[in-house]
């Protein structure tokens, strides 16, 4: 896609993303931007989502006796979606259904026309078990090369997958759609970070990919090694997988040297790459809404909520053969936006994820996300971006301790300490609204993740 400058015209910016060309010598099957998929008009987005959304229904209902079984409990056939608002009607897929028909209960195509099972670390109880096609496959594929060339990427590029490769769905994902949009992957995978850095610079790669703490973690590594990887050839991150704020973007950016686009999903409905900021926006990621629909509800009473108000996203596929999901449950917290974006794309625009219901903690009436923390800690003086929040219960209240570190390079000394634990806690009251203790530890001392980041330590009794 061509190069744009912030405030240009849809149409403008429907001809600048339309105009790039592939890099000469590259395999005539690279991904090509598809200006008819990005740029409908919303009533031709929404009459093709109609037809895909009667098609991916009636393959639940014909083939998943879990779906057909409850559509059969409501009254309610495939022919009766007569508009998109008809999707109400049916009930909400959660994560516990998938664990529920382990391993492969809500499949809608036997198992032997199943050609990749992902799942998920199943640290909690049974993992969720995910299967494709080699259609879904390709359609994976194609939807990471969308991604990746809305955030920048293009065919020729070397793009540095840290993302973990295995059950994750996150290395693979990457690794295809990068292959996809014609460039050449090296698959490092997480871990190894000194190697990292090394291949980073040696191989000249434009684009990284990455959990956002996995990449602050890169940075601060090459930073004690004397290696200033502002100077290398990197110019985007695609950072996903974790929810993570502004304040956390604009250190990753000023570490690195290099514009952080924010990329979505999630292994019950694709993988990564059902959503992606543009470059050329950095305003909210594009929901890829020929293959999904989304919606945001009260996460309480279920309620669909109207255009920018807040709630929990529910997303429905549209596309998938093997395991087609109806209003599925996130429990990602976030609002929809349809105004049209800078970059002429027309597809809705998922605001960026500020938490998850089921990370949300209640510290004495409040309601607290990691989310919220890391804005506060970011940028505050002498403060490394790295936190875990630990969460105990003292008598009948549930209590917070946020364990912050020292940046690299300052002296440790017992006032430093006190007087950084004093800011950080004014400021969390101040802009959080909960009261919690600081413990201010030594630069490393907080552990660091190869993947997502652990950021709560919750040390409550279970309930049995």
């Amino acid at each position: 896609m061509g190069t744009q400058t912030r405030g240009r015209s849809g149409t403008a910016a429907k001809k600048a993303v339309v105009t790039r060309k592939s890099t000469p010598g590259r395999a005539a099957s690279a991904y090509k931007f598809d200006a008819a998929a990005e740029t409908m008009p919303r009533a031709e987005i929404e009459r093709l989502q109609l037809r895909r959304l009667k098609a991916s229904v009636k393959n639940a209902c014909d083939n998943v006796p879990f779906h057909r079984q409850r559509m059969k409990s409501l009254g309610f056939e495939p022919g009766d979606l007569k508009q998109l608002d008809d999707l109400a009607r049916l009930p909400f897929t959660l994560k516990s259904d998938l664990r529920d028909n382990y391993p492969f209960g809500l499949f809608a195509r036997p198992r032997t026309e199943v050609v990749r099972l992902h799942a998920s670390s199943g640290t909690t109880g049974k993992p969720t078990v995910v299967g494709y096609t080699a259609k879904d496959i390709s359609t994976w594929a194609d939807l990471m090369a969308r991604s990746m060339a809305c955030a920048g990427g293009r065919p020729g590029d070397v793009i540095h997958n840290a993302y973990g490769y295995g059950l994750f769905t996150g290395g693979l994902g990457a690794h295809y759609g990068a292959e996809r949009l014609g460039a050449t992957v090296v698959p490092m995978s997480g871990g190894s970070t000194e190697r990292q850095i090394v291949l980073i610079t040696d191989f000249g790669a434009r684009v990284l990919c990455a959990t956002p703490s996995y990449a602050l973690a890169i940075a601060e590594v090459a930073e004690k090694e004397g290696v200033d990887l502002r100077k290398s050839k990197l110019e985007i991150g695609i950072f996903g997988a974790e929810p993570w704020s502004e304040a956390m973007r604009r250190e990753v950016e000023a570490r690195l040297g290099l514009k952080a686009v924010d990329i979505y999903g999630l292994s019950e409905i694709l993988g990564p790459g059902v959503a992606c900021e543009c470059a050329e926006g950095q305003a909210g990621l594009h929901g890829w809404e020929d293959h999904f629909i989304f919606e945001v509800i009260d996460p309480d009473t279920g309620k669909r909520l109207k255009e920018g108000e807040s709630g929990e996203l529910v997303i429905t596929t549209l596309t998938k053969e093997a395991l087609p999901m109806i209003r599925y449950r996130t429990r990602d917290i976030t609002r929809l936006s349809t105004e049209r974006c800078v970059c002429g794309r027309t597809h809705v625009r998922i605001k960026r994820i500020t938490g998850r219901n089921d990370d949300m903690l209640i510290i004495r009436g409040v309601n607290v996300y990691p989310s919220q923390i890391e804005a506060v800690l970011v940028g505050l003086p002498d403060v490394a971006p790295h936190y875990q929040l630990v969460v105990e219960r003292k008598g009948s209240m549930d209590h917070l301790t946020v364990e912050v570190e020292l940046v690299p390079n300052v002296v440790p000394t017992g006032e430093l300490r006190s007087i950084v634990a004093e800011s950080v806690r004014h400021h969390i009251k101040s802009i959080v609204g909960v009261t919690a203790d600081v413990v201010v530890k030594e630069p490393g001392e907080i552990p660091r993740s190869m993947g997502k980041a652990v950021r709560v330590r919750d040390l409550r009794p279970k309930l049995v």
